[in-house]
């Protein structure tokens, strides 16, 4: 039907009879139209970089990583006055040869004694640096402020770091040479035949434990290379490895294990552990938060070897300050310390736990004091919890119904725990989760001295010669150059006011 047929048609035809004449009409028989017709000029492309696609890309970068610093947060910030130490003064006790105080008629009463101390705490200079190259800031531009980016993130990386000296820097507590362990064997729970097995130990200060790995090995002398070409050692917090002690294993099985226990180190929250077939052939295997482990084979498995070990102690990192840990750790601080030598945290059976009450009560019976808060891991936040619950039916917790529906939740946190020692009638202590805290370590601390007229604004503090500040360093090439840095030291004026509970083991639940 030809084109003026169809014109015809439609001008005197029906709609219907318009339709069923166009589909009787002739096709289209070039196979290049066809092929054409059956293809989009334009189709979405399957990649988001490829094709005439937006690129739905929104402005600015996010920053998904945590800057968790609680201590650094609250710890006040004071400036300083120059000079390369913090010192001060202190009388620490009055009448300490206990003088009777009565007197007879017309008489004086004895002369008492009183005893003081001088405190010292030297300035150390923390700091990190970035850089931004030329292209990086071309090539951000109409997204995002890279010059900015470095200027933040170093500064917050500055902060993660110093939350990490606040709570364990350790600049002079030199742990020594760690004991050499002691081994006994079992012919169940573990993959060892009979043998003779080698272990030896390493204890580790925060640092130390932070930067420890199975895989990486711990680390011993750190050389750090710096912006400037420069270079500083120092100890990365490992004392000197303990002597090797061996066991013989001869129970006929292979499923004995060993477990290897070492007397607690001051300074320490943690400890590493090598093993072997030979002294000299001994791998780290295990890093623990207590002086006790559990080797199940015949060797670690990790590939550091006991025998490239130095023979000296690294545990001060002479860069940093003394952080909390530390300070309470020190010989003669008189803070509160124990270690539990792998025991779990154990409960009273009365909605307490036994450590803390001990905790509690030494320091009121021989300071007068009380801690506000308890710093723990999030191990150990689980386990209090388990504790104070178990078996509880003396009304230990309390339930608050809310009508609303869907309002019930599960699960029990312990937030607060109470202190029974204190004339003010019951304390209460806050628990807290701190984020660079070990599993097997705990922190308590008083925020305030309970004493009148002390002289004592800030129980602790961080005292600035220089606070924060940022450098950008002066063109040398193609790059722009950020340094963050503060000047500072950790005072705190009264170290028994610290408690540490180290060598905490797991806690295991009763079925």
């Amino acid at each position: 039907m030809g084109g003026a047929a169809v014109a015809g048609l439609i001008a005197g035809a029906t709609l219907e009879q318009v339709n069923k004449a166009l589909l009787d009409a002739p096709k289209i028989a070039d196979p290049r139209m066809s092929e054409t017709m059956q293809k989009s000029t334009f189709a979405q492309s399957g990649s988001a970089t490829s094709g005439l696609t937006y690129y739905d890309l929104e402005a600015g970068a996010k920053f998904l990583y945590p800057v968790l610093t609680p201590l650094r947060n609250e710890i006040p910030r004071v400036s300083g006055k120059g000079g390369i130490q913090a010192n001060w003064r202190a009388v620490t006790g009055i009448n300490t040869s206990g003088i009777r105080i009565g007197v007879s008629g017309g008489n004086r009463g004895a002369v008492m004694a009183i005893s003081t101390a001088d405190y010292t705490a030297a300035y150390k200079g923390i700091g990190i640096e970035d850089n931004v190259d030329f292209e990086a800031q071309y090539a951000g531009e109409g997204f995002a402020d890279v010059r900015a980016i470095a200027a933040q993130v170093g500064l917050e990386a500055l902060m993660l770091g110093e939350e990490i000296l606040l709570l364990g820097g350790n600049g002079s507590l030199a742990m020594g040479t760690t004991p050499t362990a002691s081994l006994s064997g079992s012919t169940t729970g573990g993959t060892i035949s009979d043998s003779t097995v080698h272990v030896s130990v390493v204890a580790l200060t925060l640092e130390g434990f932070i930067n420890s790995s199975i895989t990486g090995g711990i680390p011993t002398s750190v050389t750090r290379t710096n912006a400037d070409g420069s270079t500083d050692t120092f100890g990365g917090g490992s004392a000197q490895k303990s002597a090797s002690a061996s066991i013989v294993l001869a129970g006929g099985t292979a499923t004995q294990k060993i477990t290897a226990t070492v007397a607690p180190v001051r300074g320490a929250v943690g400890y590493a552990w090598f093993w072997g077939a030979t002294a000299a052939g001994a791998t780290l295997g295990a890093v623990t938060g207590a002086p006790k482990a559990v080797l199940t084979t015949p060797t670690g498995a990790g590939t550091q070897a006991y025998s490239t070990l130095p023979v000296a102690d690294h545990s001060v990192n002479s860069l940093v300050f003394d952080g909390l840990l530390t300070q309470a750790m020190k010989s003669g601080s008189n803070a509160y310390w124990a270690d539990l030598g792998g025991n779990s945290l154990t409960t009273d059976g009365a909605g307490g736990i036994v450590e803390f009450d001990t905790a509690l009560k030494n320091r009121w019976d021989n300071y007068r004091l009380s801690f506000d808060t308890i710093w723990v891991s999030s191990t150990e936040a689980l386990s209090i919890s388990q504790l104070i619950m178990q078996g509880n039916t003396n009304g230990a917790y309390r339930i608050v119904f809310n009508p609303e529906q869907g309002m019930m939740a599960g699960g029990i946190m312990v937030a607060t725990y109470l202190n029974r020692f204190s004339m003010a009638g019951a304390q209460t202590l806050k628990v807290r989760i701190h984020p660079n805290m070990p599993a097997g370590t705990i922190l308590m601390t008083a925020s305030r001295l309970p004493y009148p007229l002390s002289n004592v604004n800030n129980i602790m503090q961080v005292r600035t010669r220089q606070d924060y500040y940022q450098i950008e360093w002066p063109l040398v090439t193609r790059k722009y150059e950020y340094g963050v840095y503060a000047d500072e030291v950790l005072q705190h004026y009264f170290p028994p006011a610290l408690g540490v509970l180290t060598g905490v083991g797991a806690y295991t639940p009763p079925a």
